[in-house]
């Protein structure tokens, strides 16, 4: 019995054979181009170098030099970071953060303890086959939408207007910079 591809059945069971079926069956040729940007295309072609003979695209290195527009941007950047705006952005998110965080792992560490140190605690009934643990368990998820909830909305009332404004006058003075670019 023969196959469509007019070759009998069974014949050229080797790499011939895949290789054929790949040709045959529409599967890319090596000269096809993906314009994917998320493609990995070094792993397009395994064992062919990056870009099959373009060079690497270069790395700029860690220590070199740097033009004078980026060597007083660094400096743009590191005068707000010392701004005492920057500073009350930065206070303002600590003062919530590190208190929230704190409350929520100590109510997610007790629930934990309890459910292996008191089991008998944690499977008391509450009503009818609601116990302890399973109220405590959705208090976990409760806890987290509410802790959420008031993280962006102390983000929006108290630390985004005067982060964008931040944001603003840093690419102002970025730009000025560099000679008015863009």
């Amino acid at each position: 019995m023969q196959s469509s591809d007019d070759r009998a059945r069974g014949a050229g069971d080797g790499p011939e054979r895949s290789a054929g079926n790949r040709r045959d069956h529409g599967a890319p040729s090596r000269a096809a181009r993906h314009e994917d940007p998320w493609c990995d295309s070094s792993a397009l072609d395994w064992g062919e170098p990056y870009g099959a003979g373009s060079p690497h695209p270069a790395v700029p290195s860690a220590r070199g030099e740097m033009d004078a527009a980026a060597v007083h941007a660094r400096e743009v950047y590191v005068e707000v970071q010392r701004s005492a705006a920057f500073q009350e952005v930065r206070g303002r998110y600590r003062r919530f953060v590190v208190p929230g965080v704190a409350v929520f792992l100590s109510w997610y560490v007790a629930y934990v303890v309890a459910a292996t140190t008191a089991p008998e605690l944690m499977a008391r009934p509450v009503v009818g086959a609601v116990n302890v643990a399973m109220l405590a368990g959705l208090g976990q998820f409760l806890t987290t939408f509410l802790l959420t909830w008031a993280y962006t909305r102390h983000a929006r009332l108290r630390r985004d207007r005067a982060a964008l404004e931040l944001r603003w006058e840093t690419q102002e003075l970025t730009r000025e910079t560099r000679g008015g670019a863009q």
